[in-house]
């Protein structure tokens, strides 16, 4: 855009970035779930009760990260899911769909640093097992239904071993939120002195073989089994032998089969030279819902027992699992509801990259993503500021960019470029060229210090997006000039942004471009820079005439710190002189400050305003006082400009429907 000299009286640095929002709007908090303390009652089951970061014994000696790091792909079928599995490189492996293994039985090699996880709730391997050799190490799988290879007569697995995961001296392995089901020997075999193990949020269903540990005299094995919930199954719910540490707590065994088999059904066994905690888990319709060999300890403490019958052994001390790692533990009566809510498969986990647990910067997370992406996958955010540029290309559509903190300001993606060193475009702090790409609960800011240099450039982008179904979710925008740009492919391409309960500041032609944005519920704030006549525009539209959505600014409130009288609303932008770039903006149902002009519309560059189609309704205000020079929407024409009027477009993209 056409720079104008601007200068702001207070020359604001970095400590701006976190300070400007503070105190403007509240922000709308999309942290993690909280965890209620076992004190206070059974446990809600409203919202998840997990997190994407292995717990218990997988988190320890190092962790347990998966191919975290590593590229993303997504398998469809058996020969891509087994060539990424066996890779040497770190991998996340998303599951889309059902993978028919053949043939029937067959293992699929899970070489070390892989995660593999279902996409959504339809992830399925069927027919087939993952198999860990020995040395594997550093595994997640997740979010899978593992089912069906069971072969018809031979209930005690004794012809086949056609387990859903089987593995032999691996460690760091974490299973959690997966389904297993009607499989040919065990659902789950960890064996042969396998190390640092949790089990988590896992449903084992139809069997009889469910969970077993062991195959070995060595006493090595530390496993956390929890949040489990086993039904229509006979036996090993688990079976642990010669385990040094298993610690099994808020387990739900249920529906166990019952074949009138006086010894080998039951629910947990410690075995050997087991020692095993079992904490607030629930047991109804079990056989021997505990017990313990003489040369085994076992510790059981809070479970509650429902039409049960046999062994409940209890002796020895075993171990204190909160020498280890800390837990919540939930209480035994809500353990049913939470896990038959929480357990198995779920829609809301995918990939979720994180930042910087998994990848160091937001542009490597970014860069992880596989080209044609068509399920969303989730960069996570830790809160912190990162001083890097992030570039979203075309080629990687449905991300989602999600700061974790409690507020928007917690997390911050920041640089510092001006126009002078790059031009307006590489300027930008976040480029968004990709097609539906969502950002929520983060602030993006440019903070050139346009006060402290003598620039031709001052133009100096905190966001850029070319892309169509676009959504900023309580986010903020920190700039001068030019702070939010929301631009498409070319002129007469229509691309559509949504922002909402959002901040945007800024001093000339802030909000500017030609994509088709809406921004409702939120706050943009005009900032001076020490004129009593001019202090800037809040926007500059450059809509192709072919369009009639360009901007609406509605339900919002503009607020300013410049002198009454000295702000524009906006002014019409010819990018180069096009003349069929002609603004269309519209705002209505918003406060305006008394910094608003009467005449708050002005020419630019040649082009006169009033050729352009600015327009507002009911706004209200101390800068809202309708004069001959601010156009009035009619109420006609106002039905036909709506949130929904302006995003629609031919695919019925509603945004906004979800809140």
């Amino acid at each position: 855009m056409t720079h104008l000299h601007s200068k702001r009286l207070s020359g604001l640095g970095p400590g701006r970035v976190l300070a400007t929002v503070v105190g403007l709007l509240a922000a709308l908090v999309l942290g993690a779930s909280g965890e209620a303390d076992a004190s206070a009652g059974p446990s809600p089951v409203a919202a998840p009760r997990w997190t994407d970061q292995p717990h218990g014994f997988a988190s320890l000696a190092g962790g347990t990260t998966g191919g975290a790091g590593g590229k993303v792909v997504t398998v469809t079928d058996q020969a891509s899911l087994a060539r990424y599995a066996a890779a040497e490189e770190p991998y996340v492996i998303r599951v889309s769909g059902a993978i028919a293994v053949e043939p029937f039985g067959s293992d699929i090699v899970v070489a070390s640093d892989k995660t593999i996880i279902g996409v959504g709730d339809t992830g399925e391997i069927v027919h087939g097992e993952l198999h860990l050799n020995p040395g594997t190490s550093n595994v997640i799988i997740r979010n899978l239904t593992i089912r069906d290879s069971y072969v018809e007569g031979d209930w005690d697995g004794k012809t086949t071993d056609f387990d859903a995961i089987q593995m032999d001296t691996a460690d760091h392995v974490w299973i959690d939120h997966n389904r297993f089901t009607h499989m040919g020997d065990g659902l789950l075999d960890i064996r042969k002195d396998s190390r640092y193990i949790t089990v988590s949020h896992n449903r084992f269903t139809n069997h009889n073989k469910a969970l077993g540990i062991g195959w070995t005299t060595n006493v090595l094995t530390e496993i956390t089994i929890d949040h489990n919930w086993f039904t229509g199954t006979k036996q090993r719910n688990p079976s642990a032998d010669n385990c040094a540490y298993a610690h099994l707590y808020n387990n739900y065994l249920s529906a166990q089969v019952a074949d009138g088999d006086p010894t080998w059904t039951y629910g947990n066994w410690s075995r050997g030279k087991t020692r095993m905690v079992i904490e607030n888990s629930y047991y109804d319709g079990v056989q021997h819902p505990y017990q313990a060999d003489a040369t085994a300890e076992l510790v059981q403490r809070g479970s509650i027992l429902r039409n049960t019958a046999g062994r409940t052994d209890a002796w020895g001390t075993a171990f204190d699992p909160r020498e280890f790692y800390d837990y919540r533990l939930d209480p035994a009566a809500a353990v049913p509801a939470l896990v038959k809510r929480f357990s198995g498969p779920q829609q809301q986990i995918g990939a979720t990259l994180h930042v910087p647990a998994d990848y160091p910067t937001v542009q490597a997370a970014v860069d992880a993503v596989p080209d044609g992406n068509t399920v969303p996958v989730t960069i996570a955010v830790a809160p912190g500021t990162y001083r890097a540029k992030v570039f979203i290309p075309a080629t990687k559509p449905n991300i989602v960019l999600q700061g974790t903190g409690q507020d928007r300001s917690d997390t911050v993606i920041v640089y510092d470029t001006p126009a002078a060193y790059g031009g307006s475009t590489g300027s930008a702090t976040v480029r968004i060229a990709a097609n539906d790409v969502t950002a929520r609960n983060l602030t993006f800011s440019n903070d050139f210090d346009e006060a402290a240099v003598e620039l031709n450039g001052e133009q100096a982008l905190a966001m850029k997006t070319t892309g169509d179904r676009i959504v900023f979710e309580d986010t903020a925008f920190l700039g001068n000039q030019d702070t939010l740009m929301t631009d498409s492919p070319k002129l007469t391409t229509v691309s559509r942004v949504y922002v909402r309960d959002s901040y945007i500041e800024g001093d000339v032609d802030f909000v500017y471009g030609r994509a088709t944005t809406v921004i409702e519920r939120s706050v943009i704030k005009a900032l001076s820079r020490g004129s009593a006549t001019n202090n800037g525009y809040i926007t500059a539209a450059s809509t192709w005439t072919g369009n009639p959505y360009g901007f609406l600014i509605t339900d919002s409130r503009i607020v300013s710190d410049a002198p009454a009288g000295s702000f524009h609303l906006g002014r019409p932008w010819h990018p180069g002189g096009e003349p069929e770039a002609v603004a269309q903006v519209l705002i209505r149902d918003t406060k305006l400050p008394a910094a608003i002009k009467a005449s708050p519309w002005t020419d630019m560059s040649g082009f006169s305003w009033r050729d352009a189609r600015f327009t507002e309704y009911r706004n209200y205000g101390p800068g809202a006082e309708v004069t001959v020079d601010r156009p009035q929407m009619s109420d006609a024409d106002a039905r036909a400009h709506t949130v929904a009027d302006y995003l629609r477009g031919s695919d019925d993209w509603a945004p906004y429907a979800r809140h």
